[in-house]
């Protein structure tokens, strides 16, 4: 990206929302910026075919591909909590959705612990992608800023009971879909609910916002949610499921307790760390979720297709 363009955003997004001192829509903004998360790369040349009264011909235009923020994912302890105060609203605790955090709370290694989730369009993301586009160089992300795709308060039958992902294969069945390796996991993929056995608070919470973004990339789960999904078009490829661990399907960048101008993939740094500096004592976190996506400016009405650099 040039850097009069990514001047041009950056002064736009910061005064979208002005300063902040804790993770609000600032700080979410703000946090889309991350040139590490993003990413970006000139990958191919696309062909389209030009037509007029006076002839057609072929054109090519620039091939990109870059890492977008699409969603924030909190994982919190006490149901209603979302650290991202400003939509902390959408998830109050209702009849069936009350209480949260660790099965002992008095005691504070408990390998059991339960996770509320909150899975919302980032508006970073969203602003960026919005105000760029247009160029051809930048591709539209495909979520809604602050849209909430999945608020586990609202599926309580799936996220508190396990029901019926408890009887799934991979939930039975020891190694399928781990969070590392069998023998050194931060935890497993299903059932995808707000219980976990992991004694790391930290790794814990990972867990459950790896099983959210698992579950709102894939469509036709059984849960209560909106599916993000969006279709492939003519110059225009969006990314499909992600894969835990992989880093080509998705990124994860920390915003909270503490905000990284870096992503990775779960399970981030070593197997056996604490992660002490990343521990939050009211057992809230939250995360910004990117995936992949290729695009190229439309030159004519008819796409030809695309070729890539090796």
């Amino acid at each position: 990206m040039k850097s009069p363009l990514r001047k041009a955003i950056a002064v736009g997004l910061t005064s979208f929302c002005g300063s902040t001192v804790a993770l609000d829509s600032a700080t979410t903004v703000s946090s889309a910026l991350s040139m590490d998360c993003m990413e970006y790369k000139v990958v191919g040349i696309c062909y389209w075919l030009f037509c007029t009264n006076f002839g057609c011909s072929v054109r090519t235009s620039t091939k990109v591909r870059h890492f977008i923020p699409e969603l924030v994912v909190s994982s919190y302890a006490n149901t209603g909590a979302n650290p991202w105060t400003d939509v902390a609203s959408m998830s109050s605790p209702n009849a069936l959705s009350q209480g949260g955090g660790n099965d002992h709370s008095s005691e504070a290694y408990s390998s059991q612990r339960f996770k509320n989730v909150d899975a919302i369009g980032h508006p970073g993301g969203y602003l960026l992608t919005q105000a760029a586009s247009s160029s051809g160089y930048i591709c539209k992300s495909g979520a809604t800023a602050f849209m909430p795709y999945f608020l586990s308060t609202l599926d309580p039958l799936s996220w508190r009971h396990s029901i019926p992902e408890s009887l799934y294969p991979e939930a039975l069945i020891p190694g399928m879909r781990e969070i590392g390796s069998i023998s050194s996991s931060w935890g497993h993929i299903y059932p995808r609910s707000g219980w976990v056995n992991q004694s790391n608070d930290y790794k814990a919470a990972a867990v459950i916002a790896q099983r959210a973004g698992d579950l709102v990339t894939q469509s036709g789960q059984p849960h209560i949610y909106i599916p993000l999904s969006t279709q492939t078009s003519d110059g225009y490829w969006p990314p499909g499921e992600i894969k835990e661990g992989d880093i080509s399907t998705h990124k994860w960048q920390a915003l909270w307790p503490v905000l990284d101008d870096t992503c990775a993939v779960f399970p981030n740094g070593g197997l056996n760390e604490t992660f002490a500096d990343r521990q939050a004592e009211d057992g809230a976190y939250a995360w910004a979720f990117w995936r992949p996506y290729a695009c190229c400016e439309r030159k004519g009405q008819i796409f030809l297709g695309s070729t890539d650099f090796r």
